[in-house]
């Protein structure tokens, strides 16, 4: 038979038991809750990001249609540029070539203004010539350009070739040249025409001047 110290001892331990365990719980309750606070302070945050990270590329896709709207004003503009181009260097320049050539003794006696337009069989336009000067010996093909670039010159090789086979089927066996005119030439761009045959017309002050650099030999077409 158990003594009363006996029950006592036991008593008391089950309630330091229980009260640990009521205190573990109280402690898991406490740790859950404050895990739960960290989780959704966590998720604001997130959700916050995110929201940010809407509205920068909101920001950019506006900017980006901004962007392109502009891009489309300014190849309009140049396109309007471009069509006026001709007649600029019909008025502008045209006259001041014709007078440097002249000084090296081709004696150009007139040029066809407005552009010179080649049309095939079929009467569709097949190429563009800025400015043609002539005399009963030759025609000099010049191509206007603020800046040439390499391209520019390639083509104008295909346009010289193309006013060839145009002349020839008009019984026109005159010689044929090019020069390239350009407000700005680089270095390479200047080598590159030169190296093609063509005279190179640039900017110097406020007249224009063809450079001819020793053994220059132009090429017929």
């Amino acid at each position: 038979m158990k003594t009363t110290l006996q029950k006592k001892s036991q008593g008391g331990t089950f309630e330091q038991f229980m009260a640990s365990m009521k205190e573990m719980g109280e402690r898991h309750d406490k740790e859950h809750e404050n895990y739960m606070l960290k989780l959704e302070k966590s998720s604001q945050k997130w959700e916050k990001r995110l929201q940010e990270w809407e509205l920068r590329k909101q920001e950019e896709d506006k900017q980006r249609e901004e962007l392109r709207k502009q891009m489309k004003e300014t190849d309009r503009i140049i396109g309007e540029l471009g069509n006026r181009f001709g007649e600029l260097a019909e008025h502008l320049v045209a006259p001041g070539i014709a007078d440097k050539f002249n000084d090296l003794g081709h004696h150009f006696d007139g040029y066809i203004p407005g552009g010179y337009i080649i049309k095939d069989e079929n009467k569709k336009e097949i190429a563009e010539i800025d400015i043609l000067l002539e005399n009963g010996e030759c025609l000099m093909a010049v191509e206007v350009k603020s800046r040439p670039r390499i391209h520019d010159i390639e083509h104008h090789v295909k346009r010289c070739q193309i006013l060839r086979n145009y002349r020839n089927r008009k019984n026109d066996n005159r010689k044929i040249y090019g020069a390239i005119a350009g407000a700005v030439f680089g270095d390479a761009e200047k080598t590159e025409t030169i190296n093609a045959g063509f005279y190179v017309i640039e900017q110097s002050g406020d007249t224009m001047k063809i450079t001819i650099p020793e053994g220059f030999s132009p090429r017929e077409w």
